[in-house]
């Protein structure tokens, strides 16, 4: 086993561009705001699941 960092996106690192359905039912796309507005992207991948 070796102590090689994980893949995946870094702190700085650019998102890729997705669009998602807001809790509006709109579509939001990432690249709409670029340059307009600060974006911070967070993730919880474990929340409202059980355990």
């Amino acid at each position: 086993m070796t102590d090689q960092p994980l893949p995946g996106p870094h702190v700085g690192d650019t998102a890729p561009d997705f669009t998602l359905a807001s809790t509006s039912g709109t579509s939001v796309t990432l690249s709409n705001y670029f340059g307009a507005y600060r974006v911070l992207l967070i993730f919880y991948p474990k929340d409202f699941t059980s355990g």
